[in-house]
Order: structure tokens, then C-alpha cells, then sequence
């Protein structure tokens, strides 16, 4: 085999520098000499014998010099290998947004920096009017003061009063026709026509029945083809501004501190997705609400990992994840969230811009980070895993001349090896010539 002459040729070198008897002195032929013995160490060095027997005994007693690298024997095993990638991450607080008023006016109040702002709770105050927050996925985006109005963010207004405990009333059911009408003493007024299944109220009511429904006529009769532009048709996660909601309306701006109207601007509420946490005030008092007033964040933390297209395709939602925080301690998390953001980054060595996508990291226990805001952290990814394999040091592989890899025997014969997985310091091979218990050798 090639790698048995390989063996047998480095060692005849070996012999070949051993035989030789240095000259008392720096002769021509000492000279000679030590330029063999170094044409030797570079034969070696193309030959690929590996790191670990890149020496040559001169001492004549068969000892290796004490700055070389040591040799050691292990025996293969077979064991579990998982593969890890590395990554520079940075933790902090979620869903950082910058917050500015919706409506006109001055500033005159102001949370302090890390305050925490839950549910029914004043943000900011404008001209002394309170900007209270409101959780939901849709944002107040008209003023609500028309009986019968109907959409998504009057949805938002009844779910939170109906969860800060306030009587809202039934509200009308997906699939129900609902006309705003003017009643005779000039207020605002609704009547409803009733999706299948359902009577309509009778004609002229100055409020929505309770649930969309009441005595009266059956509802085929009086139902339109389609809505007029004074009449709406409920959808699923609508809400309809009732006379029941806009009284508790009036409830709620009474406890807050607003004039009693049961009438909303959009600027009265502000919708985040939960309590938020105030991570930044930039507007002082007397400031023009309009201009940006503060920076929040979600109170729960995650680590954002920048990622590279080509190592993308490795990482999946729901993927393992170990975080290294800054005090060397491991905390367990699971990918949560692959931005659909590409962000250019530009790499200083080459001048080419790379694209990266940010990889959110949930963590399994947020109190393992409850003391630190802000922290840059390393996030190690779950990769490929394999069970059962053969597998031996790094070290103990030689790079063959002829191409590939090759261990050594505790015998001194070289078999070439195929590799695979390489995981913590540990690399798999496969060979005819290896099994478990096999007596290799490594770099110690």
C-alpha cells in the first residue's frame, strides 16, 4: 500500500540522519550536514506524516526533543457525536419601537426610564391628557364616535375594557348588518339587521340589542343584497361600537381622568402586544408631543443572532440553541423567529457587502437573564447528529500525499481512513482496518 511505503520511507530517513556523527566544530561538512537534515524534516513535511510525528530524533537514545509535540496512544471509540455552530449574538429586550403622540399638543408628563407600563396604565400625557396603553394587534386609527361603527381596533377598545373589568355588553356576531341611524334627539344611533338565524330589532332602536338580536320580524325579509355605505357587515375579530360600550367608555375616562364624552381619539390609547418596559426617554417636558418621546421595548428578552446566507439553511425555527452568557454560564433557548429583514453588512476585508438575517432566540428560563439589559453573547447551534460512530481525536489523523487521511497503529502501520463528522474535538472515521478498542496514535 502507498501508505506503508510512506511509513517505511520516513523511517529509513530517520535511521539515515541517526547514523550521521556531528563534527566537533562548524566544519563545511557540518554544514553539509545540517542542510540533509533539514531536507529530511521538509520530506516529512510533503510526505503528510501529520503534526504529531513531525520530529527527528538526533539524540541517539530514541527520545524525542522536549519542544516537539508528544505522542500518546488511544483506542477508537464508538460514540454519539453532535455538531455545534458557534454564533455571536447580542441579548436585550424584545420589540424595541420608538413612541411619539398621534395627536397635537405639549408633553406634560413623562414615565421614568426602566419603568414598566401595563395594561389600562398612562404612558405619556399630552396637554394633560392621558395616553393610556391598550394590548392588541391593531392600532386605534380614526376617532370613535359614531354609534355603529364597526372594525378591528373597536375590537381592541372592548377586549381591554372587557379585561380591565368593565361591563361592554354582547357584542353583535360575525355576519351581522349593523346601520347607524340618527335618532330624534340628534345622537348618534344604530340599528341591526341580523345575519341567518337571527330577528331583527325594531325599526328606529336607538341602540344595538344585546348579542345582535331582539324580537321583532323575521330577519329574511329585511336583509340586503349588500351593505349601503351607513351599514357595515361584521366579520370574524370585528367590534361594533355600541351603546353598551361607549357607557363603558365613559366609566373607564372617568377612573383615568378624562372628560366623560364615551367618545375615543385615536391618540388616547396607545396599542403595544403587552406590558411594556421604557428603555429610553428622549422628549423633555413642554416638548411638542408630535416629535419622538420615548423608546420602548417588550419586558421578555431574546437573543438576535445575525446570520449569514450560507449558514441560514442550517437553522430552523424551533432549533436548539445553547446561549453562553457573559459570566461563562449556559442558559437553554430555541430559535423563535428568522427575520424576513436582510441586512447588508459590509466586510472590511474584501469591500463586499454580505447579507444577513437576524435569528431570534427565545430563552427556556427568562430569570436566568433577569439582571442584564444588554449583554453581546455566543449562541451554540444544534447541528447534525449522529449515533454510534467511530470516532478518534483530530490529532490522529495524517494528511496522505497521495490525498485523504491515514491514523497510524500503535504498530507503526498507516491506514487510510474515510472522515466524516467532526464534533468537539473529535472527528469520525471508517476503514476496513478500524474498529472499536483499536490502538491509534494522537498528539497528547
Amino acid at each position: 500500500m502507498a501508505g506503508e511505503r510512506d511509513a517505511e520511507d520516513t523511517m529509513a530517513l530517520r535511521v539515515s540522519v541517526q547514523e550521521e556523527a556531528a563534527p566537533p566544530g562548524p566544519t563545511a561538512g557540518h554544514r553539509k550536514k545540517k542542510a540533509l537534515y533539514l531536507a529530511v524534516v521538509a520530506v516529512l513535511l510533503a510526505g503528510g506524516t501529520g503534526a504529531g510525528l513531525l520530529w527527528v530524533d538526533r539524540s541517539g537514545d530514541g527520545s524525542a526533543p522536549e519542544s516537539g509535540p508528544k505522542i500518546k496512544q488511544i483506542a477508537v471509540v464508538r460514540t454519539d457525536l453532535s455538531g455545534i455552530r458557534e454564533m455571536e449574538g447580542m441579548l436585550g429586550h424584545d420589540s424595541a419601537r420608538m413612541i411619539r403622540s398621534a395627536g397635537e399638543g405639549r408633553v406634560t408628563w413623562l414615565p421614568n426610564r426602566g419603568a414598566t407600563v401595563k395594561r389600562g396604565r398612562q404612558l405619556y400625557r399630552v396637554d394633560e391628557r392621558p395616553a393610556v396603553v391598550f394590548y392588541g394587534s391593531t392600532p386605534l386609527y380614526r376617532r370613535l364616535d359614531t354609534l355603529g361603527s364597526v372594525g378591528r381596533d373597536i375590537r381592541v377598545v372592548a377586549d381591554n375594557l372587557k379585561a380591565l373589568g368593565y361591563d361592554i355588553g354582547a357584542q353583535p356576531a360575525p355576519g351581522t348588518v349593523v346601520r347607524q341611524q340618527a335618532p330624534t334627539d340628534g345622537s348618534p344611533a344604530t340599528t341591526t339587521t341580523p345575519g341567518p338565524g337571527e330577528t331583527t330589532p325594531p325599526a328606529g332602536g336607538s341602540s344595538l340589542p344585546e348579542g345582535g338580536s331582539s324580537q321583532g320580524t323575521d330577519a329574511s325579509q329585511e336583509q340586503p343584497s349588500s351593505p349601503s355605505p351607513s351599514q357595515s357587515t361584521v366579520k370574524e375579530g370585528d367590534g361594533v361600537l355600541t351603546t353598551s360600550l361607549m357607557s363603558a367608555v365613559k366609566r373607564w375616562q372617568k377612573t383615568v381622568g378624562m372628560d366623560q364624552t364615551g367618545i375615543l381619539d385615536f391618540s388616547d390609547v396607545v396599542v403595544t402586544k403587552s406590558a411594556v418596559r421604557v428603555a429610553d426617554v428622549v422628549a423633555q417636558l413642554g416638548d411638542e408631543a408630535s416629535n419622538d418621546l420615548m423608546r420602548i421595548t417588550a419586558t421578555t428578552k431574546s437573543v438576535t443572532v445575525p446570520v449569514g446566507s450560507l449558514d441560514l439553511g442550517s437553522i430552523k425555527p424551533g432549533q436548539r440553541v445553547t446561549v453562553v452568557l457573559p459570566d461563562r454560564s449556559t442558559t437553554p433557548g430555541r430559535v423563535t423567529a428568522i427575520s424576513a429583514i436582510v441586512l447588508g453588512e459590509q466586510d472590511a476585508a474584501d469591500s463586499t457587502q454580505q447579507t444577513k438575517t437576524n435569528v431570534t432566540v427565545s430563552l427556556d428560563d427568562p430569570k436566568t437573564v433577569k439582571g442584564i439589559d444588554s449583554a453581546p453573547v455566543q449562541a451554540l447551534f444544534q447541528g447534525e447528529s449522529k449515533k454510534g460512530v467511530l470516532a478518534v481525536p483530530v490529532g490522529a489523523l495524517l494528511a496522505l500525499s497521495e490525498g485523504g487521511y491515514a491514523v497510524r497503529l500503535s504498530g507503526g502501520r498507516l491506514v487510510p481512513v474515510d472522515t466524516g463528522m467532526f464534533a468537539k474535538g473529535l472527528v469520525e472515521i471508517s476503514s476496513k482496518g478500524i474498529s472499536e478498542g483499536v490502538k491509534v496514535e494522537t498528539t497528547a
